[in-house]
């Protein structure tokens, strides 16, 4: 029978029928019961919804076209019937021109669909004693109350087969398949059906429908209101239960019921939610620890003598520095910058190192810890051999099927949409226009790079400072700041208008190279989302912590972008503060754009939509109408959750060295998060399509590339970023004899002995500035910390020795860092398995079970039949040859 299915039902999908043997839905009158789940005749129950505008009543097409979508409706909803499906038809009782057809899957249907989709059901009760965990008892604080949500029982499962049909745990049929189970596999039949054919063309699938417009949704039913428990007796208002115990604000605290969740929304929904509090969770250690590091460098931030020889009037009052653009910026006092250097002894601090290796060794606990828990879910929701066996081909892959190739392992002919050649040319189409785009994205970076260098000259001249100034705003407000508040407010709308047009492009990329199977087709889109995405939103912050005021030059022989903009150079603390302005308010900003494109919009749209409905009538709707006035999830699902977490995962990870306050707030954030999109889910969506799921897919080693990318990218930070290295080798190497004057080691002369002394004579005239110098001084101190020698050395403006000891303890301290942190995060990986033993008991005693329960009863009725056939065979021998009376 499975075989018959393969070869007849699903490659033809049906057949279409003459005009006079369309099957039409039975039409029937609603029956007052708001919440009623089931047909009029309150047995079926209704496992998907289909909703149409009456052809006869539309008025927005020519009559031609109405018909031709009636004709391929009819047709559809014919196929459907053939297939064993049972619909129903009521009209709308708001709109008149609206009408549902509710679809009912009987037991036959359930069951042969359920054998071709390999759908995993209970053979028996799990028997295995479970070990509570030491950390039971208060882990039961935060769970939900279990005589609310009452635990899922735990049961051995196997592939349907229907032959086998008594060895699995039936005790209705009725609640066999629940109603996850149920809608999934009415969407298969729904995905697969024909509806046309045009030029030896088959055209099906309720996709296709949905995008023409004949149908104007599909989706199965929540089960109840989520405001009220539902009034069928027989409901389990499961809806009701969700947004009572896990969507509403005030369970912020609690632990999610992620069973239940998955029973209600299907694996795919529960494994995002896993995931995400499995990642909040261990953000609670990170949240702590970076924290104190921050509370660490606000103790010590009055200690910071290189801050406070800044701020000194004798100091850095005495020290003049060198204007940094051409001509219109001015001489200008080190004391400027004393609130900037307050700030940035707060992040560039010991702390600050600390916190980087414990974030590098934090993330290899998270993944390995993750892969644990994932390997459990698997086994616990049966998805763990769940690729090899049930996923189903895209019905577009099927579609194009056209040529023919023979399988290698089978040595059977198959149909595959395109040749080795025709890939090949899709492959190289699809990687330059991915290409393409990431350069266009790096484009849009170097824009704002020279409006960065333009806008500077700008503030500069408007921000006039002068060396006598006092005025308090100017402590703030220097051209420094406003350039790159400026900027990095320019470049977050850049990133969330690129963002929408590199969904398209990313989207229109991946149909092109049609993917064979859902999964695939998700990899490949996550992938290509991921390098715009990484690109868009990473780019600014590497310029900024990389490149910003590393090729300068001096002021006697600047640097120029283009050939035309001089390029920007850091505050004398360095670039580090910069970046964490950009890295607050990209995070700051996203976060906000989100919630308002995610919750406000569809919350929006709905009560727009139920006062209308409101306004048209008070009289009592049913569940269905009620659910097609929610909002449709995309057809991308949680696509858009993960790569919010993900992009938050990078600049909790990739920048942690310069705001050791991100896992704190990307804490907050996810809390908010869970329950927003919970809330989100049950109250302004449709149901979802359940959807299996086997791992959190592609998403996985883009964590782990990010991983691996933040050991780097957190030593080069605190290297080169940051003026840690620098003050270590001035603490123990300059500050005393040979090359300091002090008797121990200290800070004290640090700021003058890495600030550069320039000669104001040396100016070129291209780049001398228009005003004139004030007091007696004939010389100003570079920005940044250079180090070179003095004018009148012999190697005047090369860099001195000081300059070659910073550089030589960068590159060591990056490749100790570097070295020291993947070597305990390969300890870490190796001593923790990724499957726990108890999660391996219990996958071979559910083998062992399958195997005795299916096979060897099959074997023993196999036997059992033989032995019959052989006692036949042998009495009918006996018969032939008995010798006959003479």
């Amino acid at each position: 029978l499975v075989l018959e299915l393969n070869q007849v039902i699903i490659p033809t999908y049906g057949t279409v029928p003459d005009q006079q043997n369309l099957h039409t839905p039975e039409w029937v009158d609603f029956d007052d019961k708001p919440d009623s789940l089931f047909f009029k005749d309150g047995q079926r129950r209704i496992d998907f919804v289909l909703a149409y505008e009456d052809e006869g009543k539309k008025m927005t097409h020519k009559r031609s076209d109405r018909k031709k979508q009636k004709k391929k409706r009819q047709v559809y909803e014919s196929n459907l019937i053939n297939n064993g499906l049972q619909l129903e038809a009521t009209r709308s009782v708001l709109d008149e021109k609206l009408i549902f057809v509710k679809v009912h899957a009987p037991w036959e249907v359930l069951c042969t669909y359920a054998e071709v989709m390999h759908i995993k059901l209970p053979l028996q009760h799990n028997d295995l004693k479970t070990r509570d965990s030491a950390f039971n008892w208060f882990s039961r604080l935060f769970r939900v109350d279990e005589n609310i949500i009452k635990p899922e029982q735990e049961f051995f499962t196997a592939p349907f087969q229907k032959e086998h049909l008594s060895n699995f745990y039936i005790q209705d049929k009725d609640t066999f398949f629940n109603p996850a189970t149920r809608s999934r596999i009415v969407h298969f039949i729904l995905s697969r059906v024909e509806y046309a054919t045009k030029n030896n063309v088959k055209k099906f699938g309720i996709n296709k429908l949905l995008d023409t417009g004949i149908y104007k949704a599909a989706f199965p039913l929540h089960d109840s209101s989520f405001r009220h428990l539902s009034m069928d007796p027989n409901c389990p208002s499961e809806r009701y239960l969700l947004y009572r115990e896990w969507a509403h604000p005030k369970n912020i605290f609690k632990l999610q019921p992620l069973d239940f969740i998955r029973k209600y929304y299907g694996e795919k929904i529960g494994i995002y939610f896993a995931w995400l509090g499995f990642y909040t969770n261990m953000l609670t250690v990170a949240a702590v620890v970076g924290v104190g590091c921050f509370l660490y460098g606000c103790l010590t931030k009055d200690n910071c003598t290189w801050s406070q020889e800044v701020c000194d009037p004798n100091i850095g009052g005495n020290i003049i520095m060198c204007p940094q653009c051409d001509k219109v910026c001015t001489y200008w006092n080190l004391t400027i910058t004393c609130e900037s250097s307050k700030k940035l002894c707060i992040f560039d601090s010991f702390g600050t190192l600390v916190f980087a290796v414990f974030m590098g060794i934090w993330v290899t606990f998270f993944l390995e810890f993750w892969k644990r828990r994932q390997a459990e879910l698997e086994y616990e929701w049966d998805t763990v051999e769940y690729l090899e066996q049930e996923e189903q081909v895209r019905p577009e892959y099927e579609a194009r099927c056209t040529h023919v190739v023979m399988n290698e392992i089978t040595q059977q002919e198959e149909y595959v949409p395109y040749t080795a050649c025709g890939k090949c040319v899709r492959m190289t189409f699809c990687t330059s226009a991915i290409f393409f785009w990431i350069l266009l994205i790096i484009a849009s970076v170097v824009g704002i790079i020279v409006y960065r260098l333009s806008v500077f000259l700008v503030f500069s001249a408007k921000l006039s400072q002068h060396i006598s100034g006092t005025e308090a705003i100017r402590k703030y407000l220097t051209p420094q700041t406003a350039t790159s508040v400026t900027a990095s407010l320019i470049s977050f709308i850049v990133i969330m208008i690129l963002n929408i047009i590199y969904e398209r492009v990313a989207i229109v990329i991946t149909d092109f190279e049609l993917p064979r199977t859902q999964t695939d087709y998700e990899n490949s889109l996550t992938t290509k989302m991921f390098l715009f995405q990484f690109v868009n939103y990473y780019s600014s912050c590497f310029y900024i912590a990389f490149f910003k005021g590393k090729f300068v030059g001096h002021p006697g022989s600047p640097v120029y972008w283009l050939g035309k903009y001089r390029n920007e150079e850091c505050d004398p603390g360095g670039c580090l503060l910069e970046l964490t302005t950009q890295l607050a308010i990209i995070v700051g900003g996203k976060a906000i754009w989100n919630n308002i494109q995610e919750v406000l919009l569809p919350l929006v749209k709905n009560l727009i939509g139920r006062y209308s409905a409101a306004a048209r009538s008070e009289k009592v709707v049913p569940r269905w109408e009620h659910d097609y006035h929610l909002q449709p999830i995309g057809k991308l699902g949680l696509f858009y959750e993960y790569l919010e977490m993900v992009i938050q995962f990078g600049f909790v990870t990739l920048f942690v060295a310069s705001f050791p306050l991100a896992p704190l707030l990307a804490l907050i954030n996810n809390m908010l998060e869970i329950r927003l999109d919970a809330w989100k889910l049950t109250t302004q969506f449709r149901r979802m399509v359940p959807q299996k799921a086997q791992d959190i897919g592609a998403w996985q080693p883009i964590l782990q590339g990010i991983a691996i990318l933040a050991v780097v990218t957190n030593a080069m930070i605190i290297a080169f970023t940051s003026d840690m290295i620098p003050r270590l080798v001035y603490y123990w190497s300059f500050s005393v004899p040979p090359y300091g004057s002090h008797s121990s080691h200290t800070m004290k002369g640090y700021i003058n002995s890495t600030l550069s002394v320039f000669n104001i004579s040396d100016f070129k005239n291209a780049s001398k500035p228009f005003s004139p110098w004030f007091g007696n001084q004939t010389t100003c101190r570079q920005v940044y910390r250079d180090l070179r020698y003095p004018p009148g050395h012999q190697h005047q403006y090369e860099h001195n020795i000081y300059y070659w000891h910073v550089i030589a303890a960068k590159l060591a301290f990056i490749i100790v860092m570097e070295h020291v942190i993947y070597f305990v995060k390969f300890i870490i990986s190796y001593i923790i398995p990724d499957v726990s033993q108890k999660t391996k008991s219990k996958v071979k005693r559910e083998k062992y079970l399958t195997q005795k329960l299916l096979h060897e009863n099959h074997l023993k009725g196999v036997t059992k039949n033989i032995g019959k056939i052989a006692d036949k065979i042998i009495k009918g021998a006996d018969s032939t040859f008995q010798p006959k009376d003479e």
